[in-house]
């Protein structure tokens, strides 16, 4: 491998890719793709979806991909763990290939590994990265929202950290993302609004909005049945204080 091309294509909707994805890919020798066991099978099926309209002459090679060890008691040795497992995976996919592509949901730059991961193959691939939508563009795209208010900070950040840490101060809006847990019922809902999203920008998009006294039981529901459904979800929700859902 001499090149690497990480390519983000959006949240899960073909018209995410850009024209500059589709040139990336249809140039590419090989283009990798994870398979993560048969409850995520759609989530192969839909890069390898993508792949057959805009590069179906350039070879694939799909391979397992390696999981974390969630009983591990040192959560970022389990996660270093299992980047490098992930790396030899993406090698030994790889093969004697010379410019490989990687298809990467919303974009590389956003509470994504593929970098940190890319950055441990040995030898050091040059590594083009092709941005792509991220999940909290199309959140409030399908919201019709702005994602912050007149020169006012947003952070993002994720369930783990919003359960541990509390709304952290000096911000009034959060981006929350890898939440698999609904960590906003730890929060005191009074005067905070929520717009939360799951399989955005795709034809199983769902969608609910308010104040969280009264959505958040919603979107617990709807998640949980959501999840049962299809076997595994992708959401993320924008939280506000002081203003009307």
């Amino acid at each position: 491998m001499i090149d690497l091309i990480l390519i983000g294509i959006g949240t899960g909707n073909s018209d995410h890719v850009t024209l500059e994805g589709r040139r990336a890919m249809a140039e590419a020798d090989l283009i990798l793709v994870p398979r993560k066991g048969e409850d995520k099978a759609d989530l192969a099926g839909l890069r390898l979806a993508i792949l057959a309209e805009a590069a179906p002459h350039v070879p694939v090679a799909e391979f397992d991909l390696p999981v974390r060890d969630a009983a591990h008691p040192d959560y970022r040795q389990a996660v270093e763990d299992w980047h490098d497992a992930i790396a030899l995976a993406w090698a030994q996919a790889a093969g004697q290939a010379a410019r490989v592509a990687l298809l990467i949901w919303g974009d590389p730059s956003l509470y994504d590994s593929s970098l940190r991961i890319a950055a441990r193959l040995q030898p050091a691939p040059r590594v083009r990265v092709v941005p792509g939508i991220t999940a909290i563009q199309a959140l409030c795209a399908a919201h019709a929202i702005p994602l912050n208010e007149v020169g006012a900070p947003v952070l993002i950040t994720t369930g783990r950290r919003l359960r541990e840490g509390g709304w952290p101060e000096g911000v009034d809006r959060l981006a929350v993302m890898l939440d698999g847990e609904t960590s906003f019922r730890h929060l005191p809902p009074d005067g905070v609004s929520i717009w939360w999203g799951a399989f955005l920008g795709m034809t199983e998009q769902i969608l609910e909005a308010g104040p969280l006294a009264e959505a958040g039981a919603r979107i617990v529901a709807t998640r949980a049945a959501a999840r049962a459904r299809h076997g595994w979800i992708m959401d993320i929700y924008l939280l506000a204080r002081g203003e009307s859902g």
